[in-house]
């Protein structure tokens, strides 16, 4: 098992004029930023290569991919592709191309609903159906992620009203394991990841950490800190309990006034707050890295597709051309080579 985890971070230990990103026993940790897609050919466009060369002029080692397909109701018995989704081609292109820049890759499909609903609230009436139908969801992406040489794959994200099925849980990873030999996560949120009871069955811990940080808005990374520091006492304890490091598979702010008041939310506000969103990303990487049990982080997220965007770029998550990516670039160092 120690070999598999090493596995899940291998290939992130450089280090430019930041803190180091390994832990006291030498376990690199993953520095990843999730490109995501909103649309069938989205990892076709035209700007790919230059998301994939801004991604890794950050210092960051991995890109994660979000594959998504959806269901029209919380209570419906299975999942289907639409024109959101990205085509399996251009999945498997894009992925050739990070690794040819030296990008190790994720692929983390997601389950959606239509509109603003969360996918938290699926709920299926026919739950053994829809486990039948999430299972040859997911082994397609373990087909998928096997033939492009992805790193690593995650089973599962945010889907808080079914991860509490342990024994359906236990049968999708172990049948995703006879497609895919890499490492496994599930991308819990961050208030779900205490009730998930199948992470001994998977390689690592992820949690989607969109933790509340502050009541009010803030710039100072020392304050996110000292609120940081009962989070993260709370998941050391949960890590050696387990068994397993914890990998952010998520984290992100907006560049919104109030981002650390709600860090999941788009839309805490209409005013442009990018020192707010730099002193998140910094207290977030002062108070994690080089924790032995902690495997890293993948932000959320690089730049929207052109014309993709319901977000304006100033306001949404994206940290590129803000503070946010000068924090990166600090704390993680500039592209050396492709390791």
């Amino acid at each position: 098992m120690v070999a598999v985890l090493l596995a899940v971070v291998s290939g992130c230990t450089t280090t430019g004029g930041g803190a180091p990103d390994t832990g006291k026993d030498g376990r690199a940790t993953l520095r990843g930023i999730t490109l995501p897609s909103w649309y069938r050919t989205d990892y076709d466009s035209p700007a790919a290569d230059r998301y994939l060369r801004g991604i890794r002029a950050t210092g960051a080692r991995w890109i994660t991919l979000t594959p998504t397909w959806y269901q029209n109701r919380v209570t419906d018995s299975g999942m289907h592709t639409t024109e959101e989704t990205a085509s399996d081609a251009s999945v498997r292109r894009i992925a050739r191309r990070a690794h040819a820049l030296g990008l190790k890759v994720m692929i983390k499909p997601h389950v959606d609903l239509p509109g603003d609903q969360d996918r938290a609230g699926i709920a299926p009436r026919d739950r053994h159906a829809w486990f039948a139908a999430y299972r040859r969801f997911l082994t397609h992406y373990a087909d998928l992620a096997a033939d492009t040489g992805t790193e690593q794959l995650a089973v599962g994200t945010e889907l808080a009203g079914v991860s509490g099925d342990t024994a359906a849980w236990k049968q999708v990873v172990a049948e995703v394991r006879e497609h895919y030999d890499g490492p496994l996560t599930y991308a819990a949120n961050y208030d779900e990841y205490r009730r998930v009871r199948f992470w001994k069955d998977l390689d690592v811990i992820g949690i989607d950490a969109y933790w509340p940080l502050s009541g009010t808005p803030t710039t100072d990374p020392a304050r996110l800190r000292r609120a940081w520091r009962p989070i993260r006492a709370e998941l050391a304890a949960f890590a050696r309990e387990q068994g397993r490091r914890v990998l952010f598979t998520e984290a992100g702010y907006v560049s919104q006034r109030g981002a650390t008041t709600a860090p999941y939310s788009w839309t805490v506000s209409d005013r442009a707050a990018p020192g707010e969103q730099a002193a998140a990303y910094r207290a977030l990487l002062d108070s994690f890295t080089g924790r032995d049990w902690w495997a890293g982080v993948c932000w959320w997220m690089w730049d929207d597709w052109p014309d993709s965007g319901e977000t304006p770029a100033r306001l949404a998550y994206t940290p590129h051309g803000k503070p946010a990516e000068a924090v990166l670039r600090e704390k993680w160092g500039p592209a050396q080579g492709t390791r």
